[in-house]
């Protein structure tokens, strides 16, 4: 119980060396593939999953939109991955460090708005202005607009920071409330390792649809620039 709460969200090191880097490209190593001509039922149901999720987020783009599909499709099978890893025992979760998470956002929605503004300008500069916006308010919608073009990286990154750290406090706190109580009343001790359960079960989907609705988001930045 006297363990510092925000000890598993400090970033790991070995020999005095960050290890944030290994633990970030240890995920991709997780993927299966497969060098034979007839898939086993893992790998194709993972090719499926994948074709299925890049076709929903694909649908509305248009040619040009459509060349970010391996990105994003390797974006959300990161996170997912990521964030499934994280809800291991004595585990680091990267995706609860905002820093990391703006690395992942600023460069991606950089890149769209840029090719918005390569592609189609007048587009892109229509957004900082409403169509029949009275005159006195020309210059306070220009900044308004403005501001929540800028903001939009920051809140995809904090989106994703705050959902993944609020389910591991959370996991945190039953966990040592479960193994408090274990010594004192067993009957309150199984009702909250039940709930433990369930948390753990929801905090599985939130990390799969965590991970699905910042790529979607990324793809609709896209969408609006393309």
């Amino acid at each position: 119980m006297n363990e510092n709460l925000f000890a598993s969200f400090i970033a790991p090191t070995i020999l005095g060396l960050p290890a944030a880097v290994l633990i970030i490209l240890f995920p991709p190593l997780l993927i299966p593939t497969s060098k034979y001509l007839i898939n086993n039922r893992l790998i194709t149901t993972q090719q499926w999953l994948i074709k299925l999720t890049s076709k929903q987020m694909m649908a509305m783009h248009n040619t040009k939109g459509r060349t970010w599909s391996l990105m994003l499709v390797s974006l959300i099978i990161f996170i997912a991955t990521t964030n499934l890893l994280g809800l291991l025992p004595h585990s680091f979760t990267p995706t609860t460090q905002l820093s990391m998470n703006l690395a992942m956002t600023i460069p991606l929605w950089a890149g769209a708005v840029i090719m918005g503004f390569r592609s189609k300008i007048k587009n892109a500069l229509a957004h900082f202005l409403p169509q029949g916006t009275p005159t006195p308010l020309i210059p306070m919608l220009v900044i308004i607009e403005t501001i929540s073009l800028l903001i939009q990286p920051m809140a995809l990154a904090v989106r994703l920071t705050a959902n993944i750290t609020a389910g591991h406090l959370l996991m945190h706190l039953i966990g040592s409330a479960t193994l408090a109580m274990s010594t004192i009343n067993l009957p309150s001790t199984l009702i909250i390792f039940t709930i433990l359960i369930l948390l753990t079960i929801l905090e599985i989907a939130v990390a799969l649809i965590q991970a699905y609705v910042f790529t979607l988001l990324v793809s609709l930045y896209l969408h609006d620039n393309t």
